[in-house]
């Protein structure tokens, strides 16, 4: 119906409102010359596809007909399709979706443009919405208390979906990607496949980077230090050493001082994961206060460095993409439509930081 067209060029979440301006679709050009090679592009369409899955849920929350749906436009001008969608089941909410090249999109030949993933897992964020608001925030508070999902519904469900796209496809034709909150199930979802030596590219928008669990974890490596400080004093400043000949045992000191803090990543640490195969891209913004502390030089014990440059000191490392703009208001700086505009400058490190030390640790070896 003509008002339902009317209706979706004038609602602020229209492709035609707020979408990317200059990008076009993959035509027979790109089967000389690939867009998807092109990180811009790439980022874009990325983007994209995890405001269609924002977009998915709100037209199910407003029971919108799919002439009035706002969420395809999000994905057909790539030349994609929509699949399949995650359903968490205690609320029947969307917070996933799974979209695959289309070959009858058009493209002629119907040959899928060299850097285009076969398939992308998208996995949306924190929604606001009454439908939405009591799981989503249950989540997000799982992360701030322990910084780790792995005892959501949502988790073990993103992880099998995304172990059967690298099966199907092949882990190198695949993409996971989601912001905020899904940048969080992404980031230990593609954590958890890489631990099993399956490696999918992983884009990460505006990833959670504070937690009460890193805090007590840096408090921990405080008093750690504090205490083989304070051992090392003693030691130079005994004189002499009593005879303990015929006294008890003394007790066993632990060698550091945070063993009391728990293992929020469990005790299973992998035996020769490659980890090298396996750099996310984190896109973070500095006037974030959810995301900015990847891009924390202050203490941070790690390497940065940019592009251009070869190679890091560690094993583990993620790119890190950080516009150039200045400071901005929250909202906007932890927006994702951000990461699809047209003046964004951004510039990329090859960062080894210690919060991302962290992320990843579980996959070093022993």
């Amino acid at each position: 119906m003509k008002g339902d067209g009317v209706h979706q060029q004038l609602h602020p979440h229209a492709f035609q409102v707020c979408g990317p301006r200059n990008v076009a679709s993959p035509n027979w050009k790109d089967l000389i010359s690939s867009s998807w090679k092109d990180g811009n592009y790439k980022r874009i369409a990325i983007a994209c596809f995890i405001q269609a899955v924002y977009l998915l849920e709100l037209d199910r929350q407003e029971s919108r007909t799919a002439q009035q749906a706002l969420a395809p436009n999000w994905w057909l001008p790539f030349k994609y399709k929509l699949t399949s969608t995650l359903i968490d089941h205690r609320d029947c909410s969307i917070f996933g979706a799974v979209f695959e090249w289309d070959r009858s999109a058009g493209m002629i030949p119907p040959v899928r443009p060299s850097g285009a993933p076969r398939a992308v897992l998208a996995l949306r964020g924190t929604l606001l919405k009454s439908h939405t608001f009591r799981r989503d925030i249950q989540d997000d508070l799982r992360f701030l208390a322990w910084e780790t999902l792995e005892g959501s519904v949502r988790f073990q469900q993103a992880l099998e979906e995304l172990r059967r796209l690298a099966l199907s496809y092949g882990s190198c034709n695949v993409c996971v990607a989601g912001h905020s909150l899904g940048a969080g199930f992404a980031l230990q979802v593609g954590r958890a496949l890489a631990h099993q030596g399956i490696f999918v590219e992983t884009h990460l928008f505006n990833p959670p980077s504070l937690s009460i669990a890193m805090a007590l974890k840096d408090v921990g490596e405080k008093v750690d230090s504090a205490w083989n400080r304070l051992k090392a004093i003693l030691h130079l400043s005994s004189d002499t050493s009593p005879d303990t000949s015929h006294s008890q045992p003394a007790a066993k000191v632990p060698n550091s001082a945070w063993n009391w803090v728990p293992s929020f990543y469990g005790n299973k640490i992998p035996d020769g994961a490659a980890l090298k195969s396996w750099v996310p891209h984190l896109y973070v913004n500095n006037s974030d206060y959810i995301c900015c502390y990847y891009n924390d030089a202050a203490g941070s014990g790690g390497d940065t460095q940019s592009a251009g440059t070869s190679g890091t000191k560690s094993r583990v490392a993620a790119k890190l993409f950080v516009p150039t703009k200045g400071k901005q208001k929250f909202a906007e700086a932890h927006g994702l439509e951000q990461w699809w505009s047209d003046d964004l400058e951004l510039q990329m490190f090859v960062n080894n930081s210690k919060l991302i030390r962290m992320q990843l640790q579980p996959l070093l070896t022993k």
